[in-house]
């Protein structure tokens, strides 16, 4: 439950509605091209201010110590990067399900951040806090950013995309998967072109580089995809599990909801064009 007395702050999930695979870095990653979009499934932070140094989550994620949470770790590295002096009280309500390629933990980290640099006055550019949240994982930059984008590398190097209003079925099959694992896989893809001038139109068709592996070898999540495909072209965004169709109107994609399986986990969702955040902490 969160605090009603405070400010509640919006922490959107993601969607890659195009993800390939260039090659391997030096350093042993994959370099990636993505094209990254928020939806409007989101978490909700509070989060006030402290005069001492500590840094609370009041409502840590079972299985998670609080050191490790990305909430608290992001808080932390703020503190030590802008010589902060001042800690925070954190609560997270949690919608986005967690282990399914929807960046939740890493949207959790970016709000943080952003609501703490206004919160305690650091006054970091936005470049600065993109550089920390590359420290913390390689979706938090995109969520910083905060609007549609083409991301290059590990995911932190991003540009603007324009992408149209879609709407979407998402489906979460109850499913964990082993993001290592697939990297390391022998029949992933590893040599996708890359795209030196990106855009909606000239990366079409949509695909995922790691669909493909992930459905050979994930049973929950080929036939979640097998019931999507009932009604169009399903994608997988990021690693998986979480499967979306996108859908030309809320109308169809509230007909294509109500068709699934009630054992499937599955919302209505659309995309969102710019951090919700962003209009939110100009009213405080």
């Amino acid at each position: 439950m969160l605090p009603t007395h405070l400010p509640h702050y919006p922490s959107p999930a993601k969607l890659n509605l195009d993800l390939r695979i260039i090659g391997k870095l030096p350093n042993g990653y994959h370099a990636l091209e993505s094209i990254f979009t928020l939806i409007d499934l989101h978490d909700t932070l509070a989060i006030a201010p402290r005069h001492d140094s500590q840094i609370i989550l009041h409502t840590p994620t079972h299985g998670v110590p609080p050191e490790h949470d990305l909430t608290v770790r992001s808080a932390q590295k703020l503190q030590a990067l802008s010589g902060c002096c001042n800690g925070a009280d954190i609560w997270l309500d949690k919608k986005i399900p967690m282990g399914g390629g929807l960046g939740g933990g890493s949207s959790n980290a970016a709000t943080v951040l952003l609501v703490l640099n206004h919160l305690w006055q650091c006054q970091l550019t936005t470049q600065q806090l993109i550089n920390i949240g590359a420290t913390l994982g390689a979706d938090v930059p995109f969520f910083i950013f905060g609007q549609n984008a083409f991301a290059r590398g590990i995911g932190e190097q991003l540009q603007p995309i324009e992408i149209p209003q879609q709407y979407y079925v998402l489906v979460r099959p109850d499913e964990h998967i082993a993001t290592p694992k697939i990297f390391a896989h022998p029949d992933l893809p590893r040599n996708s072109p890359s795209n030196p001038h990106p855009t909606w139109h000239n990366l079409q068709p949509l695909r995922n580089d790691m669909q493909d592996v992930v459905l050979q070898d994930y049973p929950k999540v080929q036939a979640a995809f097998t019931e999507l495909a009932q009604y169009g072209e399903p994608r997988m965004t990021g690693s998986g599990a979480c499967l979306f169709l996108p859908c030309e109107t809320a109308e169809q994609a509230q007909t294509i909801y109500a068709k699934l399986p009630n054992h499937l986990q599955k919302w209505c969702i659309r995309n969102v064009a710019t951090h919700p955040l962003f209009s939110f902490l100009s009213k405080y």
